[in-house]
């Protein structure tokens, strides 16, 4: 399993919009076969500050995931409305995974 947390701070006067766009996105990546969850959080402190976690079965499921129409349509309407650049980083679970990189325990 592969767990990918995206942060994205998006701007004031676009919000509703880019709020819409996501959760579209996330109800139509749920049907993904490769995709096992996919949530929006709202950042507690930040009303402009979101994550999306998303958990893949595998690699070949984030390839299948970026290949689709929702998501090409999402990345494409939502980019203008954040405030800067997302951050993207990949997590494997510890406890799923098997053997880390650098420890084949």
């Amino acid at each position: 399993m592969i767990t990918l947390i995206v942060r994205i701070r998006v701007r004031e006067e676009a919000l509703e919009a880019w709020v819409a766009a996501t959760l579209a996105n996330a109800a139509e990546s749920r049907k993904e076969a490769g995709i096992l969850s996919f949530e929006l959080l709202a950042d507690r402190d930040d009303p402009m500050r979101f994550a999306l976690v998303e958990r893949y079965r595998d690699e070949a499921a984030i390839t299948a995931h970026k290949q689709t129409k929702h998501y090409a349509h999402w990345v494409e309407f939502t980019e203008p409305l954040q405030a800067e650049p997302r951050t993207r980083a990949f997590y494997t679970s510890l406890e799923h995974a098997g053997p880390r990189p650098g420890n084949p325990a």
